[in-house]
């Protein structure tokens, strides 16, 4: 089954309160699940790699066998992909919780987007800031 995660970090300051969205979608676009959630004090980045560690977790438990990560991360989708290094201390242990997720899939596509193609999981996010 292949199902398209929609990710999303955000932050009020960097770091801030932040928080997390993600929705999982099945292979005729149909909502299979969406969520908002708080985690405390973050950087985007942080919140980004959260997001998307959760989200894989949760395409896994729903029996995914290949996923399609779309974000507005360029850093996070490039790091994912080999592009970049992942230079930064915090981020790392983080990095590869999220590779060691994605072995469990037989595929797993990460395509960039820009902000408005996100709308969905950056709403939900940014919402989980404010509650």
């Amino acid at each position: 089954m292949t199902l398209t995660l929609y990710t999303d970090g955000a932050c009020s300051g960097n770091p801030g309160p932040a928080g997390i969205g993600y929705v999982i979608l099945d292979s005729t676009g149909a909502e299979l699940q969406a969520h908002g959630e708080a985690i405390g004090r973050a950087t985007n980045n942080i919140a980004e790699y959260t997001a998307l560690i959760k989200g894989l977790a949760q395409c896994q438990e729903l029996g995914a066998t290949s996923v399609q990560v779309v974000s507005d991360s360029e850093l996070m989708v490039r790091q994912m992909t080999g592009r970049y290094q992942v230079k930064n201390a915090n981020i790392k242990p983080l990095y590869d919780r999220a590779k060691g997720l994605t072995a469990g899939f037989e595929k797993v596509r990460f395509r960039h987007v820009l902000r408005h193609e996100n709308a969905r999981a950056d709403g939900l996010a940014s919402g989980a800031i404010r509650r």
